[in-house]
């Protein structure tokens, strides 16, 4: 049972119902950003340090929340497993930590503020990668009227998704606000170099090829009706 990627999704979705009546209200909103929200010039300054963890818990809308915590479901849990729940954790607000340094390094002057989740699930993600390549994600494929799911290896999907997140980074201006690439970006890597260690220990490419091992095996060992023929008592 993943308590601790569960745990996660409970807070983020707590912390966003406690503050999403505000989001009618500018004032109101402005007032709980300048708070909990991380501003890359206060942290440049000193200020507010704090934010580098309270701004992983907010979220700007129902939409927004609603992607982070789906992706953390989907590959929360097998990470969880693997690293074990106290150390899942602390790799968890490591990578947000790092996401939030790299957002503040592409522009340390920003007064955008920075909220969300993803940061933390991007090095989640970027550990699955790692640990998980050849996994099955579906994927739902939406072209116009034709809605379709697709099944695709885990390194297809989130080798895009990443590589979506540079094009965005190196084509948009980070003080225009919107999507906080350069903190997925960083967030992805962090994920992958904290993996690096837990994927040595378990045998590098050895742990990949035990994983498909134990595939055929559940496929050999699916329940079949027997050939041999009933013999009645008499």
């Amino acid at each position: 049972m993943p308590y601790v990627t569960y745990a996660l999704i409970t807070a983020n979705v707590l912390a966003f119902f406690s503050h999403w009546p505000l989001l009618v209200s500018d004032a109101e909103l402005q007032r709980v950003y300048v708070e909990y929200a991380m501003f890359p010039v206060l942290i440049v300054h000193g200020e507010h340090l704090y934010t580098l963890f309270t701004s992983m818990f907010m979220h700007g809308s129902f939409m927004h929340i609603a992607g982070n915590m789906l992706f953390l479901y989907i590959f929360g849990d097998n990470m969880e497993e693997q690293f074990g729940r106290g150390r899942y954790l602390l790799f968890y607000l490591a990578s947000g930590l790092v996401a939030a340094v790299f957002q503040i390094a592409a522009e340390p002057f920003s007064s955008v503020p920075m909220v969300g989740a993803s940061g933390a699930i991007a090095g989640v993600m970027g550990g699955y990668l790692l640990l998980f390549p050849k996994a099955r994600v579906d994927i739902l494929l939406i072209l116009i009227i034709i809605w379709r799911v697709v099944t695709v290896p885990a390194w297809l999907m989130l080798g895009l998704w990443f590589a979506f997140q540079l094009f965005g980074g190196l084509g948009t201006p980070t003080d225009e606000g919107g999507v906080a690439y350069w903190a997925h970006i960083g967030g992805f890597v962090a994920g992958i170099a904290l993996t690096w260690p837990l994927w040595r220990r378990k045998g590098g490419r050895r742990f990949w090829d035990r994983q498909i091992g134990l595939r055929s095996i559940q496929r050999d060992y699916t329940w079949h009706r027997t050939q041999v023929p009933r013999v009645r008592r008499r």
